[in-house]
C-alpha cells in the first residue's frame, strides 16, 4: 500500500470516526447492515480484528514506526416487529427493552431505531402453476393496489417474478409504477399458460427474462426464492423483503428448501408467505393441481398422488418465513388478500432496526444463531433467526 504524506495522513486521521469509506453514502448509524463497517472509536489499545470477507477495512492510526494496521469490523443488522399476544404491533419500545445474543453469547446493541427510513427493495413472487389458476385474478388486483400503496416515489423499488415450470423475471427492480403494473397484468395471461418450455421462442412475456434456466419441472418454488435472493436481493442495501404467493408445494426445483432459506438469510431478506390452497383443485386434478402435466420432473415419475402424500405447503412456507424474520399468512374469506397486504404494509412501516458488532473478532464460518427478545414477557418478537459468516 502506498504510504500517504505524513501531514495529509494526520489531517485525515483527525477527522471524527477515522477515514470515510467511499462505498457508504451515509454514516453507519443511519444505515446498518451485516456487510457494513462500524464507526471506529479512537482507542490506542485496540487490537487488530481477524479478517472477514463480509466487512470493509478501516484504517487505524499508525504506530511509532508509521506502519499501517487494518481493522475489519462486521456489523450485523436485525429488523424486528414486536406484537402483543393479541396481535397488535408495539411501536414505543426503546433499546433498553431488548436483549440480544449470538450463539448464546450476550451482545451489546450499538445501533437502534424505531422508525427506519431506509429504502425498501421488494420482490413479488407469484405461483402461476395449475394449482393457483383460480386465484390469479384476485392476486393481480390486490398486488397492484399493494405496490401502489407501499412504494415511496423515487425511494423504494420492486420487482416481479412468476414461477411454474420455470422461474421468470417479468420486471426487474424499478421504482416505476407503470412498469410494475404492466408486469402484474402479465400474470396468468393466456400466452403465459400456452408457452412451450422447450421452445425458446415462446419464452419471456414482455420485457422480462428467464433466470436460471430451470425448465421442465412443475412448481419451482425453491428455485424462485433462491434466484430472487441470490441474484437480486444480495446486491441491494437497506430493507429487503420478498412476498411469496403460493400453496407451498414445490415440484422439480434444483434447489432444496434449505438452500432457498440460506440464500434469503445471506441476502438479509425477510420472506412473507401468503398461502393459497384450493382443495377442490387438488382433488379433481391430482397432486399440485397439475393433473395431466405428467410426472414429478426431477423428483419422480408419478402423475397423480393420493391426498395423504401431498406435502404440507403450510409448514414449508412457515419455515421459510420464520427463519428469515418474515411471517406466514393464509388467504381465506375471513382474511382476504387485501387485508393480508395491509398487515404486511403495517409491519414494513413499523419495524425496529437494531445493529451490533459480534463480541468475538472472528465468530467463525457458517451459521450463527441470533436470539432477540424483549424484557416484557407478554410481547412477541418477530426477527430473523441468524446469519451466515463466510469465515
Amino acid at each position: 500500500m502506498r504510504r500517504m504524506p505524513g501531514v495529509l495522513l494526520a489531517a485525515l486521521l483527525s477527522l471524527p470516526g477515522g477515514l470515510p469509506l467511499p462505498a457508504l453514502q451515509q454514516p453507519v448509524q443511519q444505515q446498518p447492515g451485516s456487510q457494513q463497517p462500524a464507526p471506529q472509536q479512537p482507542n490506542t489499545q485496540q487490537p487488530a480484528a481477524q479478517p472477514s470477507s463480509s466487512s470493509q477495512p478501516v484504517l487505524q492510526k499508525p504506530g511509532p514506526q508509521q506502519s499501517t494496521v487494518k481493522v475489519e469490523v462486521k456489523v450485523v443488522s436485525v429488523y424486528a416487529t414486536v406484537r402483543q399476544k393479541k396481535g397488535e404491533i408495539v411501536r414505543d419500545l426503546t433499546k433498553d427493552d431488548f436483549t440480544l445474543a449470538e450463539d448464546g453469547r450476550p451482545q451489546t446493541i450499538s445501533y437502534f431505531s424505531r422508525e427506519s427510513d431506509l429504502p425498501l427493495a421488494l420482490g413479488l413472487l407469484v405461483d402461476t402453476s395449475g394449482s393457483q389458476r383460480r386465484v390469479l385474478d384476485q392476486e393481480r388486483s390486490a398486488s397492484s393496489t399493494f405496490l401502489d400503496q407501499v412504494l415511496r416515489v423515487n425511494k423504494d423499488q420492486a420487482f416481479l417474478i412468476h414461477f411454474d415450470r420455470e422461474v421468470e423475471l417479468l420486471q426487474d427492480l424499478t421504482s416505476s409504477r407503470e412498469k410494475l403494473q404492466a408486469a402484474i397484468g402479465q400474470i396468468g395471461a393466456p400466452q403465459m399458460a400456452e408457452r412451450d418450455p422447450d421452445d425458446p421462442q415462446s419464452q419471456g412475456g414482455g420485457q422480462g427474462t428467464r433466470r436460471g434456466g430451470y425448465g421442465s419441472g412443475g412448481t419451482l418454488l425453491y428455485d424462485a426464492v433462491y434466484l430472487a435472493s441470490n441474484e437480486i436481493m444480495l446486491h441491494q442495501q437497506g430493507r429487503k423483503a420478498l412476498i411469496v404467493l403460493s400453496d407451498g408445494v414445490d415440484r422439480g426445483s434444483k434447489e432444496t428448501l434449505a438452500s432457498a432459506v440460506e440464500a434469503a438469510e445471506r441476502a438479509d431478506t425477510l420472506v412473507y408467505s401468503i398461502l393459497f390452497t384450493d382443495d377442490e383443485d387438488y382433488g379433481s386434478r391430482g397432486y399440485g393441481g397439475m393433473g395431466g402435466m405428467g410426472g414429478m420432473g426431477r423428483h419422480g415419475g408419478h402423475g397423480r398422488y393420493p391426498q395423504e402424500w401431498r406435502p404440507d405447503g403450510r409448514k414449508i412456507l412457515e419455515q421459510i418465513s420464520k427463519a428469515t424474520g418474515g411471517r406466514l399468512f393464509q388467504a381465506s374469506k375471513k382474511e382476504p388478500l387485501e387485508q393480508i397486504y395491509d398487515s404486511i404494509q403495517e409491519e414494513l412501516r413499523n419495524q425496529y432496526s437494531l445493529g451490533y458488532t459480534p463480541d468475538r473478532a472472528s465468530p467463525g464460518p457458517g451459521y450463527h444463531k441470533i436470539t432477540l427478545t424483549v424484557k416484557q414477557k407478554d410481547l412477541v418478537v418477530q426477527s430473523r433467526a441468524g446469519y451466515y459468516a463466510d469465515r
